[in-house]
């Protein structure tokens, strides 16, 4: 897929008084808070789902910070990523904002896959979220709300000499693999008040089994107006484990100890995810200190398996282990990066999920 687009003018409004904000609304715009507008967005091609995201702003979120580098901090400030410390504004004194967001931040296909899809109808569903009030932190007692003016999808332009050579060559309407890594995020939305949990995720087939695990907590801020929606804690987390099947990743224990400032070995791991999954010497977006205090997210790379998860389903679960007992209205968020295969018939039209 060619590198596409999604572009959104908007202005924030002072509910209740039924007047745009002005500078003397108490609000502050939260980090990735376009993301936050919107509660699931899917891809589809000839009316068939083939990708979707559900919670954008914290599945976007946890994706991000594995996927981004420092070289790209002008680039996501544009994409309504504020810098870490959030010192930038996303609004004018008068509430009006825009943003230009690559869909490669948000969904896999249009990460992966590079080529060009001919002869097929491109939809892109979004559906809003009931509020806004996980994208804009605010201190005033009446609310604010975003009212996007314009939305647009800038999709690159093909010319008709390359048309015509895609053209002879779909004409036999022989089927094209679409193979891409899609994003799912399952939300575990209250942890009980002890230090040890056994999370059972989910059962997946083989050919969607985790390539990539990432798990990250946060403790009261989901739908409250004066916390940070993009927050992650870390919950003073001093171990975790993957389990797909009786395969355990990773094989030792963390042993952190984030009161006496023992977290590295977690910080590697969020900075080796890029050197895997993108195959490239990683980059990381978050400095060793910044990691801890916007994003402690736990990565666990699982691609490499043993030979024995050639056959039957995958139990997917997650056994952490706090210093503490985990603090009421606590919330477990585990982003699962796995294989998606879609065929599609150019000419014919039919398009299905292989995988």
């Amino acid at each position: 897929m060619l590198t596409t687009e999604q572009k959104i003018a908007a202005r924030l409004w002072k509910a209740g008084q039924g007047r745009w904000v002005q500078s003397d609304c108490k609000h502050d715009s939260d980090h990735n808070a376009i993301c936050h507008l919107f509660e699931e967005i899917r891809y589809e091609i000839n009316a068939i789902g083939i990708d979707r995201n559900k919670n954008v702003g914290l599945t976007s979120l946890m994706k991000g910070y594995a996927a981004l580098s420092p070289g790209q901090r002008s680039l996501i400030e544009n994409v309504g990523w504020l810098d870490v410390r959030e010192r930038e504004k996303l609004t004018n004194p008068d509430g009006y904002f825009d943003v230009s967001i690559p869909l490669s931040l948000i969904l896999g296909f249009p990460e992966d896959y590079r080529k060009i899809v001919i002869n097929a109808k491109h939809e892109l569903i979004l559906r809003r979220a009931k509020s806004d009030v996980n994208a804009i932190m605010q201190t005033a007692p009446e609310g604010c709300k975003v009212v996007i003016h314009k939305l647009e999808w800038l999709i690159p332009y093909v010319s008709d000499r390359r048309k015509i050579q895609l053209l002879k060559f779909i004409e036999r309407d022989a089927p094209i693999s679409l193979s891409f890594r899609t994003w799912e995020l399952y939300e575990y939305p209250l942890l009980p008040t002890t230090s040890k949990h056994v999370w059972a995720v989910k059962t997946s087939s083989q050919l969607e089994k985790p390539r990539y695990v990432i798990l990250g907590f946060q403790t009261s801020r989901k739908n409250k107006k004066n916390k940070k929606a993009s927050q992650i804690d870390h919950s003073n987390i001093r171990d975790v484990k993957l389990f797909l099947n009786s395969q355990c990743y990773p094989y030792g224990n963390l042993n952190l100890d984030i009161d006496h400032n023992h977290f590295a070995l977690l910080h590697e791991m969020y900075a080796n995810i890029q050197a895997t999954y993108y195959g490239k010497d990683p980059e990381h977006l978050l400095k060793k200190n910044e990691f801890l205090e916007c994003a402690p997210l736990i990565v666990i790379d699982c691609s490499k398996q043993n030979e024995s998860f050639k056959v039957g389903p995958v139990d997917i679960r997650l056994e952490f282990e706090a210093q503490d007992n985990f603090p009421a209205d606590t919330s477990a968020f585990c982003l699962i990066l796995h294989d998606r295969i879609v065929e599609n018939n150019p000419i014919s039209g039919g398009v299905k999920k292989l995988v």
